[in-house]
């Protein structure tokens, strides 16, 4: 049996910015040892906040990202089971042509309007917050707006507000398994890294004679870009940034919102053999710099949508997303 070929490359994006100021090669072990400081690192003479704290616990004051006994156990693990059993390289084809090559379907819609759709939706996914999506929206913006306070980085506030609009596939119907949680490579052998990494066993694509195997359907560090993820609203957001024409975010961001759910790769170094040094050198700093606003940020205190708005508003017109978007 012939294996099918893994997606072409997409169209270019916007290049890729520098690494992050306060990016070290160990941010991954300092974030397990619980050290959520912000570094004092300026470069250019820019001002990064060395002074940002994170809350040390997440909105139940628990640890965050407990999988073992969260208060939101139940429905946590529930929704992990039916990913890492159901999520085949034929499921991510149809949730493709679903989503991605159907563009426009759903109507067309300002980013603003899809952020707001959000206040309907708790992620089924994560252990750390029910609260509606929209307001993480604004604690992950908020969080990099206090870190990077200059206007050099307003992409990245912008890039924290925007991460999860893909989650709207829930809000117009799709099942949330096939929207939320940690995502990783099909078409592959699933790693033991992922959360839950027991639900694979029951995936039928883990016997598969092709899929089965380390690299599967891949050339060896094919890079990250070749790779089918288990669909979700990653991959959806980005499709929708990329296919706007008059998108101008860095290929940073637009690399933050596809991948930032890849926590085997980007936080435990699994799948490794699928990247290339561009991936680890250049894609790999930013998305970590990024998952500590994402993820940390989720015991701080909410901000006011209402004062916010304008000036996200602002943003997404000068980057060329303030408008309407096909969704």
């Amino acid at each position: 049996e012939q294996p099918p070929k893994p997606a072409p490359n997409p169209k270019p994006v916007p290049c890729q910015a520098s690494p992050p100021p306060h990016f070290q090669a160990n941010r991954g072990e300092n974030q397990k040892m619980g050290r959520h400081d912000a570094s004092d690192v300026r470069p250019d003479g820019l001002v990064v906040n060395k002074d940002l704290k994170f809350a040390e616990k997440n909105q139940f004051g628990d640890k965050y990202r407990n999988y073992e006994d969260s208060a939101r156990q139940s429905v946590v693990q529930e929704n992990y089971r039916k990913s890492h059993t159901l999520f085949t390289v034929d499921k991510v084809e149809q949730l493709r042509q679903k989503w991605v090559h159907n563009l426009g379907a759903h109507g067309e819609f300002s980013c603003m309007e899809v952020l707001e759709l959000l206040d309907l939706l708790v992620d089924d996914s994560d252990p750390d917050v029910d609260i509606p999506n929209s307001l993480h929206a604004y604690m992950t913006a908020e969080a990099i707006r206090e870190a990077y306070p200059d206007e050099k980085w307003d992409w990245f506030w912008l890039t924290g507000l925007l991460h999860d609009l893909g989650k709207v596939m829930s809000v117009w119907g799709e099942e949330q398994w096939c929207v939320v949680g940690d995502t990783f490579p099909v078409g592959c052998r699933f790693s033991e890294k992922n959360v839950f990494p027991e639900f694979f066993s029951e995936n039928p694509d883990a016997k598969h004679v092709v899929y089965g195997t380390e690299n599967g359907m891949y050339a060896p560090n094919c890079g990250l870009s070749e790779v089918k993820m288990s669909f979700g609203h990653d991959e959806y957001m980005f499709q929708v940034l990329q296919q706007h024409a008059p998108n101008k975010l860095p290929m940073s961001g637009m690399n933050m919102v596809r991948f930032h759910s890849f926590y085997a790769w980007h936080t435990h170094g699994a799948y490794k053999h699928l990247t290339t040094k561009e991936d680890e050198e250049e894609t790999l700093p930013w998305i970590r710099e990024f998952n500590k606003f994402d993820l940390y940020s989720k015991g701080d205190a909410v901000p006011d949508p209402v004062k916010l708005k304008p000036m996200y508003q602002a943003l997404m017109d000068k980057y060329g997303i303030g408008g309407k978007l096909r969704w």
